[in-house]
């Protein structure tokens, strides 16, 4: 049987092993056709596209063969490990394993278009402070240990198969953001009458789960469509979702939103890989990689192995969870 280690190097080393075409040699329409279709591979997709951002998408591969540029894919997160998680504040093997599901989702575009693609992880970390109450220090812990494992994946790529780490608050200057986000705030209070948002129970347990409540927060009734409120203004921003639909972008995600590819974060799992756990399922005679959520790994049975590969550090890629 494979011992995990084995296991994880030879997903990491499927990634090294392709060849880059010398020159484009397909026309441009066969080539639309070819990355079309790998980015709607239903391996890999977890939920349908809506029409009209089938139509955005095919628009968007066409502009960027058109420019003889690489294929741009935006996936907005957190950029911060929940805070409930013993494995906080930095990354785990979730973010491992979610890398490597999205690069052998796009494989098959750089192994038949030379220039590849670009996959661009946008952090939403300007906001999380002042939406969860998690201290900036976790944050920037949060992506440090993202930038390094980037640089881990980047070692292993291919020249064209390129990733890129954004931050949303890097395109403000001084105040602009806090602002920006108060406008917002006063806009959408001024569209409903001052009117709070109207949330679902899975909106609520969305931001229970999320939000590491101040001491007496709680004593406001209101403090969950508070916070959303402020969710929703910061959704708003002339510099958040704007910025991933221009006409050469494609924007990723794990579940269904508007106007996304939702591809879930490993063939196994749709649970956000900031806010869920990496772990290997035990499968016949080798693995299968996962990432749980809070309330999967609560209630899975595991057991721990060490593990060392080489170039991963950090405290939560010394060993590893299987699941039985």
């Amino acid at each position: 049987m494979k011992t995990p280690k084995e296991y994880i190097i030879e997903q990491l080393e499927s990634l090294r092993a392709i060849k880059i075409p010398d020159a484009n040699t397909a026309t441009p329409e066969a080539l639309i056709e070819l990355i079309k279709k790998a980015v709607l591979s239903k391996k890999f997709r977890k939920y349908g596209v809506q029409p009209e951002y089938l139509q955005h998408i095919n628009s968007a591969i066409a502009l960027n063969i058109k420019s003889n540029k690489p294929i741009h894919f935006d996936f907005p997160f957190g950029a911060n490990k929940l805070w409930r998680l013993e494995e906080s504040p930095e990354p785990d093997w979730a973010e491992l394993f979610s890398l490597v599901y999205f690069l052998k989702w796009l494989k098959p575009i750089a192994e038949n278009y030379k220039p590849g693609f670009c996959f661009e992880f946008c952090s939403d970390d300007v906001v999380i402070e002042m939406l969860n109450n998690v201290p900036k220090t976790d944050t920037e812990s949060y992506i440090a240990g993202f930038l390094e494992l980037m640089e881990f994946m980047k070692k292993i790529l291919p020249e064209n198969m390129q990733l890129v780490f954004s931050r949303v608050g890097d395109r403000y200057t001084g105040t602009g953001f806090v602002d920006e986000i108060n406008e917002k705030i006063e806009k959408i209070n001024k569209e409903n009458g001052g009117a709070l948002p109207q949330l679902t129970e899975q909106q609520k347990g969305s931001i229970e789960l999320n939000v590491k409540l101040k001491s007496g927060q709680d004593n406001d009734p209101f403090w969950r469509e508070k916070n959303q409120l402020l969710h929703n203004a910061y959704l708003s921003l002339s510099q958040k979702r704007p910025y991933y639909q221009k006409p050469g972008r494609i924007t990723v995600f794990t579940n269904p939103i508007n106007k996304v590819i939702a591809v879930g974060s490993t063939k196994t799992s749709v649970a956000k890989f900031w806010a869920g756990i990496g772990a290997l399922k035990k499968r016949d005679d080798s693995f299968i990689e996962t990432v749980l959520s809070p309330t999967q790994a609560e209630a899975a049975r595991v057991s721990w192995e060490p593990i060392n590969i080489p170039g991963l550090e950090g405290k939560n890629f010394q060993k590893i969870r299987i699941v039985d």
